[in-house]
């Protein structure tokens, strides 16, 4: 019997390639679309309707069948509410890891176990492979597009339920293969950003969910530069939206952002990309989670990535104790951000990682 695959399709490119090859490849496929936000889908900034129509013509074009599926409330308690916390306490989270630990690779797979699937697949750029009874998160082929650091948050169980067919694939292919088909999507632009933000201004969203608590930019030894809309609107390394200028200030150097002092509700700035409050040797992280179940070693030398538009850079992990971790890096890292993530590799294999909780 021919396994059955459901596939979550976006209505993107990616996730419609994705069904398209399984079903070349002999699986019985079947697509579900997913709904993860309705609190404003109705304006400008948020394409659900329209994304569900191109998964619909995408599933027609190809005959097969599509199911559509809301996970807002799911969403809301899992990973907004998460969303929120983290930056009411200053820090810079990235919900799409948790999106797709919570959502696509739980809610989701169940949903999908539900309906009879054999295995879910989606257009995410990663492979995984099997060793030893061990399932392996890896680097896709093409390493401008790979996403494992997203996805470092699964676990043995979803990953021997998970396909990524695009894994191999450079993204110019993806597309060509798109437009040989005759996809209705092939042209369609890629989506950015936050999923449940879309285009829309990111002040003016989140400031519908929690207070504005503006307060005074300083230089780090106290002298007032500007004035900030709230900390929570400002990340490390920030560099554009200060409002305070930069080529024309005494040093003649940019601003940006390299610290938050939460108690006295003041923006921490400094002029320079290289300035020293900007480069940091070692983080520490908290909630940790390794995807082969057991802890990676001290003192051996990895890779590791604090954001996910950055190359490799070697490190070693030098403290190890339950839920805490200490990382020190070969050579100082830009802009260490808490509440964003700290993703381990071995190679090209993803070993997992931690929120980061400071900078040292």
């Amino acid at each position: 019997m021919k396994k059955k695959v459901i596939v979550g399709m976006s209505g993107g490119v990616d996730s419609s390639v994705t069904a398209l090859l399984l079903k070349e490849q002999g699986y019985e496929v079947v697509g579900l679309f997913m709904k993860n936000w309705e609190d404003d889908d109705t304006d400008e900034y948020c394409p659900a309707k329209q994304d569900l129509i191109d998964a619909v013509a995408v599933a027609d074009k190809l005959g097969i069948e599509i199911e559509a599926v809301n996970f807002s409330k799911e969403y809301k308690e899992r990973v907004f509410a998460n969303f929120l916390e983290e930056y009411s306490a200053g820090r810079t989270p990235n919900p799409d890891i948790l999106c797709n630990s919570e959502i696509k690779f739980k809610a989701f797979l169940d949903h999908a176990m539900a309906l009879g699937g054999d295995l879910m697949a989606t257009g995410h750029y990663a492979q995984v492979r099997e060793r030893n009874g061990l399932y392996q998160l890896m680097k896709a082929d093409d390493g401008t597009k790979d996403q494992s650091y997203f996805l470092h948050r699964l676990n043995q169980a979803q990953l021997s339920k998970t396909l990524f067919p695009l894994g191999h694939l450079p993204k110019r292919e993806v597309r060509e293969i798109a437009r040989r088909a005759e996809l209705p999507t092939s042209e369609k632009k890629d989506s950015t950003g936050i999923c449940f933000i879309g285009e829309r201004p990111f002040q003016e969203f989140l400031s519908r969910y929690l207070p504005r608590t503006p307060g005074e930019m300083q230089t780090p030894d106290g002298q007032v530069v500007g004035q900030h809309n709230g900390l929570m609107y400002y990340t490390m390394g920030q560099r554009q939206g200060l409002g305070i200028g930069g080529s024309r200030e005494s040093s003649g150097e940019p601003w940006f952002v390299a610290g938050k002092d939460m108690q006295r509700n003041v923006l921490i700035v400094v002029q320079g990309h290289d300035h020293p409050l900007l480069l940091n040797d070692g983080l520490t992280a908290s909630n940790l989670h390794w995807i082969a179940g057991e802890n990676p070693k001290t003192h051996w030398v990895y890779a590791a990535k604090t954001r996910y538009r950055q190359p490799d850079a070697p490190c070693e992990i030098e403290r190890l104790e339950g839920d805490i971790t200490e990382i020190r890096f070969g050579h100082a890292q830009w802009a260490i951000t808490p509440g964003q993530s700290v993703v381990v590799y071995e190679s090209n294999v993803c070993l997992g990682g931690g929120i980061i909780t400071s900078a040292l």
